[in-house]
């Protein structure tokens, strides 16, 4: 290459803005307001390992973890409940790119065949996602553990099902890439 070196770098902030509160009666109005802010994530920091935030508010402090992760893909998670027998409870957590903490992607009754609210999460390339689902009769505190592993792949997705007394679940993971400025 002749001529004067050149490079192209690009470092992005990431800007999360929030409005938590604590719900306090039937309508909106009613809630007690936790925290109402904005908080700018820079690049500088810790790679590719969870950490930490705090952020205050008038009404106290929430710890989020988070982790900035230099080349990933995103997972696009869908679960599909049918064929429900009966009510349970269902609890769906998150382990990603090896990363000891859980992301919770749902905890709550379910009663009849529906599809979840779909959840995206980021992983590391040539790493993996794995789910833990823990099913439990309404009335029972013992529940049943059911795992899934998914391998980060650059583009189309994998799909998994689970059988079980109370319904089927089924598992379906999208793999995209960001665009090649911010992932390579």
């Amino acid at each position: 290459m002749t001529g004067p070196k050149r490079g192209i770098d690009i470092a992005d902030s990431v800007l999360i803005e929030y409005d938590m509160r604590i719900k306090a009666g039937e309508e909106e109005k009613d809630d007690i307001q936790l925290i109402d802010g904005a908080s700018i994530i820079g690049h500088e920091g810790k790679w590719d390992q969870p950490f930490t935030f705090r952020i205050p508010g008038d009404g106290g402090a929430v710890d989020i973890i988070l982790s900035c992760l230099l080349y990933a893909v995103e997972a696009t998670v869908e679960v599909l409940i049918s064929e429900v027998q009966s009510s349970f409870n269902l609890s769906i957590e998150c382990l990603s790119s090896g990363f000891g903490e859980e992301i919770r992607l749902f905890d709550g009754a379910v009663a009849e065949s529906r599809g979840l609210k779909r959840s995206v999460v980021a992983v590391l390339k040539n790493s993996s996602i794995d789910l833990e689902f823990k099913v439990a009769a309404l009335s029972s505190r013992s529940d049943h553990q059911h795992c899934c592993s998914f391998k980060a792949k650059t583009h189309g997705h994998d799909n998994q099902e689970i059988k079980n007394d109370f319904a089927v679940i089924s598992v379906k993971v999208t793999w995209s890439t960001l665009p090649a400025s911010l992932s390579d």
